[in-house]
């Protein structure tokens, strides 16, 4: 499934990208205080800076804003993380530091994180099967990582338990975010992240 194209009337690559990161932004603030539904173009428009009849000519409906909003935000997940974890290598510590980096993500991008999976539901059958494929390839390179450790000795883990550890660093870091009402009243993310790395490789390590 390959990336949905958002029609637009204006052929000026360089102002559909800005408009459009304009328009993800408000929506972003927008469907986080009233939800997906409640929110209308309108708003957005005037929260954009805009009018209307701007806004419709980068976008066809809303579901094409929320479909931008989900492909921007994974798009900031995924370089962010990427930025932060292309130095690590196969041992246990490179893991570490890149769990640390995506909690870090998760913290600074929770609002965007937050309205992503509460309104994904909300795609077209066309676009969620793409957005879905985001999260996919974020957990993929969560297995890279701890694939290469378990090559080099650092870990011992089957191909089995690399998929579910992977997705269990997943939930993790997005656990952040949706149990933030809670868990940022108990934890710093530094404290919140320790236990997390102790967790996984107290269930992970290699014995002996």
């Amino acid at each position: 499934m390959g990336r949905k194209e958002v029609p637009s009337l204006v052929k000026d690559e360089k102002l559909i990208k800005k408009r459009r990161e304009e328009m993800v932004k408000a929506a972003v603030s927008l469907f986080k205080e009233n939800g997906f539904h409640r929110t209308t173009t309108r708003e957005i428009a005037k929260a954009s800076g805009f009018s209307i009849g701007t806004l419709y000519e980068y976008i066809r409906s809303k579901e094409d804003i929320l479909y931008l909003v989900c492909d921007s935000i994974y798009d900031g997940v995924k370089d962010r993380l990427n930025e932060e974890i292309s130095s690590s290598g196969s041992s246990a510590a490179d893991v570490r530091a890149a769990v640390t980096a995506y909690f870090k993500v998760m913290d600074e991008m929770q609002d965007e994180v937050l309205v992503m999976y509460q309104e994904v539901k909300s795609l077209s059958h066309e676009a969620l099967p793409y957005v879905l494929k985001k999260e996919i390839e974020m957990t993929a390179m969560f297995e890279d990582l701890l694939l290469q450790a378990s090559e080099s000795g650092e870990l011992s883990l089957t191909k089995q338990e690399i998929k579910a550890a992977a997705n269990n660093i997943l939930i993790q870091g997005q656990m952040w975010t949706f149990r933030r009402w809670i868990l940022q009243k108990l934890y710093s993310l530094e404290e919140y992240t320790n236990i997390q790395v102790r967790l996984l490789f107290d269930g992970i390590r290699k014995e002996g």
